[in-house]
């Protein structure tokens, strides 16, 4: 397979050029994709790479960067429009095979036809775009002086073969919370070096000593997936964080003390906080409501409910007496062969009739939702998430605190950061019950708590001081704007 041609565009030639290499999944393509809007707008050329249908998905599901490519910092003049600084690298895959499973009337069929899509992608990736990959960016470093290469944690055994080429430098982007980063990097750490480091006692929660939180969310596939991934890494300069260090700073020091010889730079959100666009019909509904009287209700694109659980959902919020918007779709199913709808994967059924019976206090999305959008307005005032940590910091940028609901991978830990740590959220299930059906009674309480009680109050009302903190650390002399400075005069030295 031929890489598609990375020569630049006749101009002056610039000193450094950034490529990023995502994971082609949602949750990891997002953040890159905002990132690339934020280093481009520093007037650095960047190339985003990947599939031509992941590449095309990234585009059409990003928001927020209609107008405001600076992200709220219109004090640095030597920025640019960020839109016109980002070249993209479609490189084509073959089709793949993966065996679906018989039965998909539960999700823990879902789940396991969603780990075999990605598994089965990923051994194409390996197959058929290190080589390409390699031979693109070996093309931009005879262009630039420096080439950096931000990549996707999981995608070290893609990228793994830059470290030949002289002026290529790797900076590994970690696509979870530092929290969770650093609960996992202390598993990893030998009972010998322990006890060279202190701890406080807060730093990791009681609730969370049981491995019950590090095991039995995801199969055993994956996780050697993910340790395979890791195990690659060490030719990296250093490490980003989306994330701030006035959200998770201890966290990120405690990272920085680990015995790991990487800069550590925590720059984001990376999202952007307001200038948006969007004329999806939800918005127009939420600004007739009352403000902070809606509850948001989405659980990401790897997730699907069972049809139970759907219906329990909906009796919940039905009976809760709060307004609610509720994103209900398919979820991704990671096979960039199916560019439509993965027949499959069931689509979610709601009771009969149901979207007459509660048009006048909720209203369903069946598609992509504007998700920041619709967290930013003022009428929202909680999210049911399933916390992953791109929803968790998008809604806490936006002080909205949150129903927590984990289903994988890392959401439990971020869960016990939003719930424990940081004190704005509810926990909808209990991770130790998570193979059990949550009850429209459960859900309702949930939603009460957080959005009317005296103790959702208060989360919201932390929340609130949490989200002006967050943005607060974006604009000039905030804590993530210096780190963002520091990282581009470091790339650019």
């Amino acid at each position: 397979m031929e890489a598609q041609n990375c020569n630049e565009k006749q101009h002056p030639r610039p000193k450094v050029v950034v490529v990023m290499v995502p994971l082609p999944a949602q949750g990891h393509l997002n953040p890159l994709l905002h990132l690339s809007h934020l280093i481009s707008s520093y007037d650095i050329p960047v190339h985003f790479t990947g599939t031509s249908t992941h590449n095309h998905q990234a585009k059409v599901r990003l928001h927020g960067w209609h107008h405001n490519n600076n992200n709220n910092d219109n004090n640095n003049n030597n920025k640019t429009n960020s839109s016109n600084n980002i070249q993209f690298h479609d490189f084509e895959l073959p089709p793949y095979d993966y065996d679906s499973p018989s039965n998909n009337s539960n999700v823990n069929d879902h789940y396991a036809l969603l780990h075999m899509h990605f598994l089965a992608l990923f051994e194409t990736l390996k197959l058929h775009l290190r080589k390409p990959m390699y031979q693109c960016i070996q093309q931009l470093s005879v262009k630039f002086d420096r080439v950096i290469v931000i990549h996707d944690m999981l995608m070290a055994s893609i990228v793994q073969d830059i470290k030949l080429i002289p002026n290529v430098e790797a900076f590994t982007f970690l696509p979870t919370s530092a929290f969770t980063m650093f609960l996992e990097s202390w598993r990893l750490i030998p009972e010998i070096l322990r006890l060279f480091f202190r701890l406080d006692p807060e730093d990791i929660p009681q609730c969370i000593n049981s491995n019950d939180y590090f095991e039995g969310s995801d199969p055993p596939e994956i996780i050697e997936f993910v340790m395979n991934q890791v195990k690659l890494l060490g030719f990296e300069s250093g490490w980003l964080y989306n994330t701030s260090r006035d959200l998770e700073g201890r966290y990120v020091h405690l990272m920085e003390k680990l015995p790991i010889s990487v800069k550590h730079f925590a720059i984001g959100p990376f999202h952007p906080m307001d200038g948006f666009e969007s004329n999806h019909q939800c918005l127009e509904w939420l600004d007739k409501q009352e403000k902070g009287s809606v509850i948001y209700v989405s659980f990401g694109s790897t997730t699907s409910l069972t049809h139970d659980q759907i219906q329990e959902l909906a009796k919940g919020l039905e009976e809760c007496g709060q307004k609610f918007i509720w994103v209900l779709r398919k979820a991704d199913s990671n096979d960039v062969f199916d560019q439509d709808n993965d027949t499959k994967m069931k689509e979610p059924q709601l009771p009969q009739e149901y979207e007459e019976k509660v048009k006048n206090k909720g209203i369903m999305i069946r598609d992509w939702a504007p998700q920041i959008e619709i967290l930013a307005h003022k009428s929202v005032g909680g999210f049911m998430s399933h916390c992953g940590w791109n929803s968790c910091i998008e809604s806490l940028s936006m002080g909205v605190p949150i129903a927590a609901w984990p289903m994988h991978s890392d959401q439990p830990r971020n869960a016990i950061l939003v719930s424990e740590v940081l004190k704005v959220g509810v926990v909808v299930r209990d991770w130790a019950h998570r193979s059990e059906l949550v009850t429209s009674n459960s859900i309702k309480n949930a939603v009460n708590k957080l959005m009317v009680s005296k103790e959702g109050k208060e989360m919201k009302e932390r929340a609130i001081k949490l989200g002006e903190s967050i943005r607060g650390s974006i604009v000039d002399g905030g804590a993530s704007h210096v780190e963002r400075d520091a990282f581009i005069a470091y790339i650019t030295r």
